[in-house]
C-alpha cells in the first residue's frame, strides 16, 4: 500500500487567490466630439440607432440620417469664443458653407468620432469595388438639407 505524502509537506497557501479585475478602460473621446454639443443621452441614442442600423443599411437610408444628426448638433451648437477650432464652431461655420467638402473638413473628425463609437464602418466598397462613403454622402445631404426643387 503506497503512503500518501503528508499534508505538512511542501504545501501551499490555502488563502484562496484574489484576482482583481481592472476596471474596464473607456475609448477615449474625442475632444470634437459630438457628444459635446448634444450630450451623452443624445449621443448614446445616436450611437445606439448607428450601431444597428448601419451593418446591413443602405447608403442612400443612412445619409440623410447622420445628415439629420448634424442639423440638429447644428441647430443646439453654441459657439464658444474662446475655442475657436471647437466642434460647435465648426457646426456653426458649416451651417454657412455648401460646399461638401469643405463641410467634411469642418466635421469630418467628429463624425468618425461617432461612427467609432457605434462601432461601425461609414467607408464602403460597391460591388463594382469603387469605395464610397455614408460620411461624404451624408455631407451632400446635409448641406442640400433645406433644398427643396418642387418650389
Amino acid at each position: 500500500m503506497k503512503s500518501r505524502p503528508s499534508s505538512t509537506s511542501k504545501t501551499k497557501s490555502t488563502r484562496p487567490k484574489t484576482t482583481t479585475k481592472a476596471a474596464p478602460v473607456k475609448p477615449k473621446k474625442s475632444a470634437r466630439s459630438l457628444e459635446s454639443v448634444v450630450g451623452p443621452e443624445v449621443y448614446g441614442s445616436w450611437v445606439a440607432m448607428l450601431r444597428v442600423l448601419v451593418p446591413d443599411g443602405r447608403t442612400h437610408r443612412l445619409a440623410p440620417l447622420v445628415a439629420a444628426m448634424l442639423q440638429y448638433a447644428a441647430s443646439v451648437a453654441e459657439a464658444d469664443p474662446d475655442d475657436e477650432h471647437s466642434i460647435a464652431q465648426a457646426l456653426i461655420e458649416s451651417t454657412e458653407d455648401s460646399d461638401p467638402e469643405v463641410v467634411g473638413r469642418l466635421l469630418n473628425d467628429a463624425v468618425t468620432q461617432l461612427f467609432k463609437d457605434a462601432g461601425v464602418e461609414f467607408e464602403r466598397t460597391n460591388a463594382r469595388g469603387q469605395d464610397y462613403s455614408i460620411a461624404e454622402t451624408a455631407y451632400e445631404e446635409y448641406v442640400s438639407w433645406f433644398n427643396m426643387p418642387w418650389e
